[in-house]
């Protein structure tokens, strides 16, 4: 049975058991941490390109990849509908602790049966594409999932910067990495580790061809301080 790292360690501090934080290992750098309690934060806690994106959220939404629910929450008590969707059991109770009415457990590429106004993938959620061979079908999935008229809101960031740079200012690429925002990850938890899950990040550049291939605009909403931004996509009548 697969480890549920991410959920066991929302659980652990949604019940009051918070005593350590979530260490993430990449192929890109040695060790970082993820803070539990900010996977929990309110509104005012959050960088200023996710408080846009809420604020651009219309009519019946779904949260892709919602972790703690802290964007569906503060959507919900909005007055949204709002549908929460992860692949993590544990983050999925969580969600209907905190009083979340709608959840999903289980994949993108599996959930079927509803269409929605925005779909809204935070904290780099198109990360769980994977990798950038899988984009078209992401995106295509992503389209099947929209009522008219609907938008896809997301966030992510142009890791460029990790690699290093030569005399000429060019990058160091490893030869065996098809695409340079391919990264893959492990997770500890209370010396539980996760079996290694890839993840992407993209470049806007990157997105933006890969909406206008796949019938899909694609505007550049703002940008962060460090390399990241929010886009919005919406099908092209």
């Amino acid at each position: 049975m697969k480890k549920d790292i991410f959920g066991t360690a929302l659980l652990d501090y949604q019940n009051g058991n918070y005593t350590e934080d979530i260490k993430t290992y990449s192929s890109l750098e040695e060790e970082d941490v993820m803070p539990l309690p900010y996977l929990f934060r309110d509104f005012d806690a959050m960088p200023l390109l996710e408080q846009k994106a809420l604020s651009l959220c219309k009519g019946t939404i779904l949260d892709i990849g919602c972790g703690a629910g802290s964007h569906g929450l503060y959507l919900q008590n909005k007055g949204y509908t709002i549908t929460c969707l992860d692949q993590s059991p544990g983050a999925i109770t969580v969600c209907k602790n905190r009083g979340l009415v709608h959840t999903h457990l289980g994949s993108l590429l599996n959930f079927e049966g509803a269409s929605f106004d925005t779909l809204l993938l935070l904290m780099n959620g198109i990360g769980i594409c994977k990798s950038l061979s899988g984009l078209n079908v992401f995106l295509n999935k992503l389209k099947s999932l929209l009522k008219p008229g609907g938008q896809i809101i997301l966030d992510s960031s142009d890791i460029i910067y990790m690699y290093e740079t030569d005399e000429d200012g060019g990058y160091w690429i490893p030869e065996n990495v098809s695409y340079y925002g391919e990264v893959q990850f492990q997770m500890e938890y209370k010396q539980q580790k996760s079996e290694p899950f890839n993840w992407l990040y993209l470049d806007f550049n990157t997105l933006q061809r890969a909406a206008v291939c796949n019938n899909l605009s694609c505007e550049l909403v703002s940008e962060g301080e460090h390399y990241d931004y929010l886009a919005r996509l919406s099908i092209k009548k």
